[in-house]
C-alpha cells in the first residue's frame, strides 16, 4: 500500500500542466530524434539538456525521460522505412522490419513495433515500481565475470542469426570482433590495428558508421542491382480498421512480447549493459524458439516484436542502477545522471528517502510518457507510410544524404564518411556472396563490452579462466551459452544422419 500511495503522489506531480506538457512535447521530439539516423536518444538528450535549466529539476528529468522514451520508439521508424538503424538499439528491428516494408506491410510493421514497445515499456515500469530495491541488489551482484558470461550468451544467440551456414556465421562474427578491436588498447593504451597508420582509426570504428554503411549504402547498391533500374517501392495504406486488424494479428505474438520485455528489463538493469544487448538477445531467442525460424530475416513480425519489446524494457531498466546505485545503465542514462548531479540530486539508495517527490514523480511520468509515445507514434504512421510512397529515384538520394549525415554526426570526422562508403561496398558484397551481415554488425557492438569484462575478470583472477565458471551466476550463464553454441552443430549432425 505504501508503494501505491507513493505512486499516486507521483502521478499528482507528473500530471501537473507544466510536466504533462513537457511529457507530450518530449515524446514528440524524441520520436523524430530517434527516427533520424545517427542521432538517437544519446545525442537528443545531450543536445536538449541545457534547455532543462529553465524548469525545476523534477520537470527537467521528466522532460528528458520523455525524450528518451520517444527516441526508443522512433528508432524503429528508420529501421523499417529506410532499412537504416537510427541507433544501435534498433539494429535487430531492421532484420525483419525492412523486409516487411518491402512486402507492402509497412503499416503492420510500424504498428507491431509501437505495440511491442508499449508492452515492453509497461511491463518494465511495473517491475521498476514494485521491485526497484531488490533488483538493484541483483544488479550489484553482477561483476565482470557475470557480464562476460552474458556476452557469451549473446554471441551464442548470434549463431541462430546466420541460418544453417555455420562457417559463414562464425566468419561474420570474427570480422565484427576484429573491427571492434580497432583503436587504443583498453589496458595498456597502445595503438592496435591502426590500418595504414591513419589517425582516424585511433578513436576506433564507430558502430553507427558500420551499421549505416552496411544497411544504408549497401542496401541501396543491392537494390539497384537486383532491380536493374526498375525499382518499384512497396505501397502501403493505413486506416483505423487496418490498425485494428494489425493489433488483433499481434495477439499471436504475445509470448514473444513477454519474453522480450522480461529479458530486456533484466539486461537493462545490469550496470553499463544498455538496451542493445537485450534487443539482440531477444531477437536471437525469438528465432531459436520459433516454429518458423527460416522466415526470420524475410519479414517475420516476431523479428520486429521481440527486439522492440526488449529495447524499451531495457531503457526503463537502465534507469534503475542510475537512481539506486548511481551507476548509469546506458549512455543515455549517463547523461541523465550528469543532469541530476548538476541539479544537486545525489543518486543512490538515499535518493528514495530524501527526494521521494522527485523519484516517484519520475516513475509516474514514465507511465504517461509510454502512453503518449504510443499514441503519437500511431498518429504519425500515415506520414511514415507517405515516405515509402515516394519514387525510388527521389527516395534513394534522400537515404544517401541521411547516411552521410548519420555517419558524420557521431564524430564529426570525414574519415568516418569514407569508412562508411567502404563498409557499404563490403555490405553489398556480403549480400552478393550470401554472407549473413547481422552477426558482423552485432559483434562490433558487443565486442568492446566482452573484451572489457573478460580482461577485468582475468586481471582479478591472475589469468585463471575458471573464474568464469566458479561463480554461481556466471557459471550457469556460461554453461547455457556453450549449450546454445553446440545446438546448431547437433542439428547438422542429425540431418546428415537422417540423409544417410
Amino acid at each position: 500500500m505504501e508503494i501505491f500511495d507513493l505512486l499516486m503522489g507521483g502521478f499528482a506531480i507528473a500530471l501537473q500542466p507544466l510536466n504533462l506538457g513537457l511529457i507530450v512535447f518530449g515524446c514528440a521530439v524524441g520520436l523524430f530524434i530517434g527516427a533520424m539516423p545517427g542521432l538517437g536518444s544519446v545525442n537528443g538528450v545531450a543536445i536538449l539538456l541545457p534547455m532543462t535549466f529553465l524548469v525545476p529539476p523534477t520537470s527537467a528529468i521528466i522532460f528528458l525521460g520523455a525524450i528518451y522514451y520517444g527516441a526508443m520508439y522512433g528508432g524503429a521508424i528508420s529501421s523499417i522505412m529506410l532499412g537504416i538503424p537510427g541507433a544501435s538499439t534498433a539494429v535487430a528491428t531492421t532484420f525483419d522490419g525492412r523486409p516487411m516494408a518491402l512486402q507492402g506491410k509497412a503499416d503492420f510493421a510500424l504498428v507491431a513495433a509501437a505495440t511491442a514497445s508499449f508492452v515492453g515499456g509497461s511491463i518494465s515500469i511495473v517491475l521498476f515500481t514494485l521491485f526497484a530495491p531488490p533488483l538493484a541488489d541483483v544488479a550489484l551482484a553482477f561483476g565482470p565475470p557475470e557480464e562476460f558470461a552474458l556476452m557469451i550468451l549473446a554471441f551464442a544467440t548470434f549463431i541462430g542469426l546466420g541460418g544453417d551456414d555455420i562457417p559463414k556465421t562464425f566468419f561474420s562474427i570474427f570480422i565484427g570482433l576484429v573491427f571492434s578491436a580497432v583503436g587504443l588498447d583498453i589496458v595498456s593504451g597502445q595503438p592496435r590495428l591502426i590500418f595504414f597508420e591513419l589517425p582516424g582509426f585511433f578513436h576506433g570504428v564507430n558502430f553507427l558508421v558500420l551499421a549505416i554503411g552496411i544497411y544504408g549504402i549497401g542496401e541501396i547498391l543491392w537494390t539497384m542491382e537486383v532491380s536493374k533500374g526498375n525499382v518499384v517501392v512497396s505501397q502501403a495504406n493505413v486506416t483505423i480498421r487496418g490498425i485494428g486488424k494489425s493489433l488483433r494479428a499481434l495477439l499471436k505474438t504475445t509470448k514473444t512480447m513477454l519474453m522480450g520485455s522480461f529479458l530486456g528489463y533484466f539486461v537493462g538493469i545490469l550496470p553499463a549493459a544498455g538496451a542493445t544487448p537485450g534487443s539482440l538477445m531477444a531477437y536471437g531467442i525469438a528465432k531459436a524458439t520459433s516454429k518458423d525460424s527460416d522466415s526470420f530475416g524475410k519479414g517475420n513480425v516476431e523479428g520486429v516484436v521481440a527486439p522492440e519489446a526488449a529495447n524499451n524494457a531495457a531503457s526503463t531498466g537502465s534507469m534503475l542502477p542510475m537512481l539506486t546505485l548511481g551507476i548509469p545503465g546506458s549512455p543515455t542514462t549517463a547523461i541523465l545522471l550528469g543532469g541530476m548531479v548538476i541539479w544537486g540530486l545525489e543518486p543512490g539508495p538515499l535518493l528514495f528517502v530524501e527526494h521521494k517527490e522527485f523519484v516517484w514523480g519520475l516513475i509516474a511520468s514514465l507511465y504517461a510518457a509510454n502512453l503518449f509515445a504510443l499514441l503519437i507514434n500511431i498518429a504519425f504512421i500515415p506520414m511514415f507510410i507517405w515516405v515509402l510512397k515516394m519514387p525510388f529515384t527521389i527516395l534513394a538520394p534522400i537515404i544517401f544524404i541521411l547516411c552521410i549525415v548519420g555517419g558524420y554526426a557521431p564524430t564529426n570526422s570525414m574519415h568516418d564518411i569514407w569508412l562508411m562508403f567502404i563498409f557499404g561496398v563490403v555490405g553489398y558484397l556480403m549480400r552478393k556472396l550470401d554472407y549473413p551481415m547481422a552477426p558482423a554488425v552485432l559483434a562490433i557492438v558487443l565486442g568492446p563490452l566482452a573484451e572489457r569484462s573478460m580482461r577485468q575478470s582475468l586481471i582479478g583472477s591472475h589469468g585463471d579462466m575458471m573464474t568464469f565458471f566458479e561463480r554461481p551466476i556466471s557459471g550457469t550463464i556460461m554453461v547455457l551459452g556453450i549449450v546454445l553454441l553446440l545446438l546448431p552443430l547437433v542439428k547438422i549432425v542429425r540431418r546428415r544422419e537422417a540423409a544417410t
